[in-house]
């Protein structure tokens, strides 16, 4: 039943791609709420750390490219305004 996890890791993960990309592209941050991003970020982290405890590596891997898309944007938006 694995094959679950990485189907929801995929789906999720790419669901979140065409936005991080539009605000990078765009450097647009206007419309992105700081503290939803804080603890959004956060949050990954602690999923990350969640699925590092139980080896699953379908929660690896999604989070930490959500990770590294969310930090970026976020780091944006402490920049940019």
């Amino acid at each position: 039943m694995e094959w679950l996890g990485y189907v929801a890791a995929t789906l999720t993960t790419i669901a979140f791609v065409p936005q991080a990309l539009k605000t990078i592209r765009t450097r647009d941050t206007r419309g992105i709420s700081l503290g939803m991003y804080v603890v959004f970020t956060i949050g990954v982290v602690f999923w990350f750390g969640y699925g590092l405890v139980l080896g699953s590596w379908p929660m690896i891997v999604s989070n930490a490219i959500t990770f590294v898309l969310a930090s970026v944007i976020l780091a944006m938006k402490l920049r940019h305004g």
